[in-house]
């Protein structure tokens, strides 16, 4: 069985609140932020833009002035990135991993590599083939 190709490197990170902390990431890495609890700002993120990870608000791209519970944080190119708690806290998992160099096709929990594949896969899902 071959390696996983992103490489990736995960972190679980918690702020208190009104804290700010700054993390270290490899210029060579993507990363991006999952934000499991409470709130806060991402400073040197390429928005910040939250990406809903439920059918929540999808009419509204205005970028959110936090992120969330729930929301997902993508981060250009750099090498920190420094998050800013919320009066509750936050606490997120910060991933970065290597760039696949290939193409990406999104949709929900679901990514591939094209909007052919990505249709088949939830064609198998609903038929209940998905998982082999």
């Amino acid at each position: 069985m071959a390696g996983i190709a992103a490489d990736p490197i995960y972190l679980d990170v918690s702020v208190p609140p009104g804290k700010r902390t700054t993390l270290p990431v490899e210029t060579t890495r993507h990363a991006f932020a999952y934000v499991f609890a409470g709130a806060g700002k991402f400073c040197n993120a390429s928005g910040p833009l939250a990406v809903p990870t439920e059918a929540v608000g999808w009419a509204d791209t205005t970028p959110p002035v936090e992120a969330a519970s729930r929301s997902l944080v993508l981060f250009d190119r750099g090498d920190e990135v420094t998050v800013q708690a919320g009066e509750e806290g936050i606490r997120f998992l910060l991933v970065s991993g290597k760039p696949l160099q290939e193409p990406v096709a999104w949709y929900g929990p679901i990514v591939m590599n094209t909007q052919e594949q990505l249709r088949q896969a939830f064609d198998e899902l609903e038929k209940g083939t998905f998982l082999k």
